[in-house]
């Protein structure tokens, strides 16, 4: 095996982007890489979020040790890029400015960020229900992050309560259609729900006038730093890279249903953004951790009572009341060789976009260089790290691949194999 730093990703005969997906379940490194491929553009970058929402938790770590989980900027913040906010990402303007404050005290002040006005909105209306659906379920629950999401999807299917970015400058108008999804969806869309009467804080809490009229001035805020813009913004970037969320096996049309996303999490999005945009190559990196992971309710196959090796550490999937305790699982080959062919044979083969396939794999830091474990052909295999590259290559067909050793940018190696 031979570790090559050298940066020769890029075809720079045409327009060419990354793009970064998440192979499983989530949680597998995409904000470290993103964060990667950006900083050699820096300021020169434009990170386009191509799915999901303020859902996402992707860690950037820098050399200097600051360190912060983006959930609505692009992973790419911390070198100078730019963020572009697509159609296909659901803003958040509460969530948006408390992680603008926690940007700002790590010294990045007023990042650029681009937006489609055609994204959607969510409201504080769609993160009660969220959060109410998910409590009500017990322990069937579907292991959503309770921050609206999928509400919001669900809420803009209907014309007469679907909010864009452009609606967030009319206060007036904003205000009327805000007091119709309280008191016209929200009723009868908990009602759908089964969660027909409400107790008498959660009454409060959706009919007090205070929290519709903090979610108006913080949509004005929002409004206020953003710059409106269609895909076409991201050629005007030296680099661009296109950053999903959560994982396949979350992928609204073939996850595993009903523990999943309302959005596609792979290649669908980022191919039809870059044909707009008029990108002409993408290469498409899936990401894995070498052990699994899964932050939330739904099947985590291989699933260990403990972590997998005594150095494994997360700081980011923290326990919380919506998604419990991160879950830890072997990493299985045929798993991941099965999803990420399965989405690649999806949307790779697109006549005017060309599509190349690598992989990265992470946290390789955490695990015993000659004591490593993973899963193949049912069975639990043991080898050195270098045959797990080997065996990796073997069952997915993939035979560009990264490593990622450590929580910067600076630990991501370019792995080939000698024969």
């Amino acid at each position: 095996m031979i570790n090559d730093n050298s940066n020769n990703y890029f075809n720079h005969s045409e327009k060419s982007a990354v793009v970064i997906i998440g192979a499983l379940f989530g949680d597998e490194g995409k904000g470290l890489l993103t964060d990667f491929h950006a900083a050699r553009f820096g300021s020169d970058c434009i990170v386009a979020r191509f799915n999901g929402g303020a859902q996402a938790g992707h860690t950037v770590v820098l050399p200097d040790g600051r360190r912060h989980v983006f959930s609505h900027f692009g992973s790419g913040t911390m070198t100078g890029a730019a963020t572009f906010l697509s159609r296909y990402f659901v803003s958040n303007p509460l969530l948006f400015l408390r992680e603008a404050a926690e940007l700002e005290t790590l010294g990045i002040a007023s990042p650029v960020v681009y937006a489609d006005e055609r994204a959607p909105v969510t409201t504080p209306f769609d993160m009660l229900i969220n959060q109410w659906a998910e409590a009500a379920r017990g322990t069937g629950k579907h292991g959503s992050c309770g921050v609206g999401f999928g509400e919001t999807i669900e809420r803009s299917l209907s014309e007469e309560f679907l909010i864009q970015i452009p609606d967030l400058a009319d206060e007036g108008s904003l205000r009327a259609k805000l007091n119709a999804i309280r008191e016209k969806w929200t009723p009868a869309r908990l009602q759908k729900l089964n969660i027909p009467k409400l107790n008498s804080e959660q009454k409060y809490l959706l009919f007090s006038d205070k929290l519709r009229d903090s979610f108006l001035e913080a949509a004005k805020e929002f409004y206020s730093r953003l710059k409106l813009a269609r895909p076409d913004i991201l050629n005007t970037a030296k680099g661009v890279v296109l950053e999903g969320a959560q994982g396949l096996l979350l992928d609204e049309n073939y996850g595993w249903f009903p523990h999943v996303t309302r959005s596609p999490t792979g290649l669908k999005n980022a191919a039809e953004l870059a044909a707009e945009a008029g990108i002409k190559g993408l290469d498409c990196i899936y990401a894995a951790r070498c052990y699994a992971t899964r932050h939330g309710a739904g099947p985590l196959p291989h699933e260990l009572s403990a972590k997998p090796y005594p150095r494994v550490e997360d700081l980011t999937n923290i326990p919380n009341p919506h998604q419990d305790s991160l879950r830890f699982g072997w990493l299985d080959l045929d798993l991941l060789a099965k999803t990420i062919n399965a989405d690649f044979g999806r949307y790779g083969p697109l006549s005017n976009i060309k599509i190349t396939k690598s992989l990265a794999v992470t946290c390789l830091d955490q695990i015993d260089s000659d004591r490593t474990f993973f899963v193949e052909g049912g069975r639990l295999r043991e080898t050195t790290v270098d045959n797990f590259f080997t065996a990796v290559a073997q069952t997915t067909g993939v035979t560009k691949i990264y490593g990622g050793s450590g929580p910067t940018r600076e630990t991501i190696e370019k792995i080939t194999f000698s024969s």
